[in-house]
């Protein structure tokens, strides 16, 4: 069925009080999007003429997130409802026959209940047709009023708030997803019947079911099978809970390609994540962004992973802080290595603990293993970096290279100042402070002369048992006066 006769709209307009949050309640993050971004791409591949994010707090944030999803906005100021935003919306709505309309916290929407919901109305060539669930606890829900002589209709006669609910109305457990089409004519011509008799003073879009159902037109609803997918977020608790929910169905997707995860209720996985078959995550693993996993990697506890690229057979031992790089096949990092961004790590190397790198290329078989730090940097095939190196990238104005070539040996403790080059096959001595460069197959050495002074700890020693022994000035003088007594 083509689309092509039908708007969206979404509603993004909201502050979202009940989270006592600065933040705009759609820009809310869970399961590593923010709550309208999930609708947004559920609605993507809909193909509709238009899609319309309805926006008033924080229309700017909001913007940035959807425009490049290929919707439009539309701002709703001041908001007076969710009535008033179709109306707002009308215009960039323009000729189109039918208007889909969801609310922007519906992170759980999925578009194959869209396309069902959207067929259905076209079908049904009803004036309206509501997307509803059957839950167990309804609370908080408007409630769906079937007509009492014929229930099984699959009419709807009004929808009730939960706060207006009469007699057994409370004991209704079909309710209300916010998620509508509509056949715009008939829409707008409800709309304009319509009065804000709230506290709010505000038009609710639910008031428009009534009187079109009192009119005759045909009001249905389609009932949504599984009715999670309707769940929004009005309280902290209900964010956690749509973040855990949507961060085990990611991990699920990736045990069902072939990962293996231990604990994964405790694992952290973007929607944007992919892995090949056969890696392994350990317990409390984060994997963020749009990081793409080889096959056959280990991905040790606690480890977060930010943008990462990793190849085929790499190691990361536990507790690495990895952003915005790269490690190619069968390499080693950590357990506690921090990489901030452009790194590159080539085949086989091997970074280890308590080593951090910003913007460097590390070499096939490069060797740095302990408390170095290694930034702007470029180090050939097959050297070693000894514990404590430092590249001194910054002088106070700009960053400088530091170039290390292949099959050097770089001492403990050493302090490259850049820019500064090594060559090919060179040896620096532990402890140097190196500020010129060190040219290929030589030694070299940047440190104050050593100088044993024989016997000296000895005298030493003695001078300080003396000093122990020795009766103290003042304790002598009190003796005398107590003896003189």
């Amino acid at each position: 069925m083509s689309n092509r006769n039908f708007a969206i709209v979404i509603l993004a307009a909201g502050k979202g009080t009940r989270l006592k949050s600065n933040l705009a309640k759609v820009l809310h993050p869970v399961g590593g999007r923010a709550l309208v971004e999930h609708v947004v791409r559920a609605c993507k591949p809909l193909g509709a003429r238009g899609m319309f994010v309805v926006v008033g707090h924080q229309a700017e944030q909001v913007g940035n997130i959807v425009l490049g999803l290929g919707a439009k906005t539309v701002l709703q100021q001041p908001q007076r409802g969710t009535g008033h935003a179709l109306l707002v919306a009308r215009k960039a709505i323009g000729g189109a026959k039918h208007v889909l309309v969801l609310p922007g916290d519906a992170p759980r929407i999925r578009t194959e209940t869209l396309k069902a919901l959207m067929r259905a109305h076209v079908e049904s060539g009803a004036a309206a047709t509501l997307l509803t669930a059957v839950l167990n606890d309804p609370r908080g829900y408007g409630r769906i009023i079937r007509p009492e002589n014929d229930p099984d209709s699959g009419r709807v006669t009004a929808v009730i708030e939960q706060s207006k609910l009469q007699g057994n109305q409370d004991d209704i457990r079909e309710v209300n997803s916010s998620v509508y089409c509509f056949s715009t004519a008939k829409l707008w011509q409800a709309l304009a019947s319509v009065r804000p008799n709230n506290p709010h003073h505000e038009l609710y879009l639910t008031d428009v079911v009534e009187p079109l159902a009192a009119q005759g037109e045909k009001v249905l609803a389609q009932v949504v099978s599984d009715g999670t997918e309707i769940f929004g977020c009005n309280t902290r608790a209900e964010l956690a809970e749509l973040d855990r929910a949507l961060r085990m169905q990611a991990a699920e997707s990736l045990m069902a390609a072939g990962v293996s995860i231990q604990y994964p209720e405790t694992v952290v996985i973007d929607p944007d994540v992919t892995s090949g078959a056969d890696s392994t995550l350990g317990a409390g693993v984060q994997l963020l962004g749009h990081t793409r996993l080889g096959a056959n990697c280990r991905i040790g506890a606690g480890s977060i992973l930010t943008d990462m690229t990793i190849a085929d057979g790499v190691t990361v031992k536990p507790y690495s802080v990895l952003s915005a790089s790269k490690i190619a096949g069968g390499a080693q990092v950590g357990p506690f290595t921090h990489f901030r961004e452009g790194v590159v790590v080539e085949e086989d190397a091997r970074i280890g603990n308590f080593v951090e790198v910003k913007k460097t290329t590390v070499g096939r078989r490069v060797k740095a293993m302990h408390l170095s730090y290694l930034g702007d940097a470029r180090i050939g095939d097959e050297t070693n970096v000894g514990a404590g190196t430092i590249t001194c990238n910054y002088d106070g104005v700009k960053k400088n290279a530091t170039t290390i070539g292949r099959r050097v040996f770089i001492g403990s403790d050493t302090a490259l100042v850049a820019p500064v080059r090594v060559g090919d096959g060179a040896y620096v001595a532990a402890g140097s402070v190196i500020t010129e460069n060190v040219p290929p197959d030589a030694l070299g050495v940047a440190r104050g002369r050593q100088t044993n002074k024989l016997g000296w700890a000895r005298a030493r020693r003695r001078e300080m048992e003396s000093k122990k022994t020795s009766p103290k000035k003042g304790a002598s003088r009190k003796a005398r006066r107590k003896r003189s007594r």
